[in-house]
């Protein structure tokens, strides 16, 4: 999944966080969520602004920080 169609990089919105297409919804907001124990369906339910490709591209960026890292400090 390319998540760089989806997330956004705004300097004076959340600190520079990356967010959901523009939204002040950020990737770590959505990872809480689902951390916490949320299910997608609940957080599609909480947040009607969200879509499904929306939560795969928090995933799919956190995948990427996942690997970067590794291959940093390998």
């Amino acid at each position: 999944m390319n998540y760089s169609d989806i997330l956004t990089i705004e300097p004076g919105k959340r600190s520079g966080k990356p967010c959901i297409r523009g939204m002040r919804i950020t990737v770590s907001d959505v990872l809480s969520y689902l951390a916490s124990g949320m299910s997608v369906e609940e957080i599609l339910a909480d947040f009607s602004e969200l879509t499904r490709e929306d939560i795969h591209a928090c995933l799919a960026f956190a995948a990427a920080r996942e690997d970067q890292l590794m291959a940093v400090h390998g």
